[in-house]
């Protein structure tokens, strides 16, 4: 893998629990909204929508079926010691930490506190 990888949910899914609703997944759809506002830098970043109900096969591809919560960023190079490893693929799953390394590898802006 040469570029950094989001793993998010695709925006506007059901749920079997909740008939005739539809959703966005609030975490994902932070990071949607950072992609969208900043279309040329949310080019260097391979993204992957995939559905809500698990299994999400992609992502167990890449991380195993114990890391299917996402949004989820597999990093390319440089990775942080914070990253969580499984089997040679570093990433991050917390979505303020996705957005802070967003921001230092990619350049887009910070959150404001």
């Amino acid at each position: 893998m040469s570029r950094d990888k989001l793993f998010l949910i695709s925006p506007g899914f059901s749920d079997p629990k909740h008939p005739g609703a539809v959703f966005v997944c609030p975490h994902c759809n932070a990071i949607e909204g950072l992609l969208a506002s900043f279309p040329d830098l949310a080019a260097a970043v391979d993204v992957e929508r995939v559905r809500f109900t698990r299994p999400r096969q992609p992502v167990i591809d890449a991380v195993g079926e114990e890391n299917q919560s996402l949004p989820l960023l597999l990093l390319a190079r440089n990775t942080p010691p914070d990253a969580t490893e499984r089997n040679g693929t570093r990433f991050v799953s917390a979505t303020g930490r996705i957005l802070e390394l967003l921001a230092e590898r990619h350049g887009f802006p910070r959150l404001h506190n």
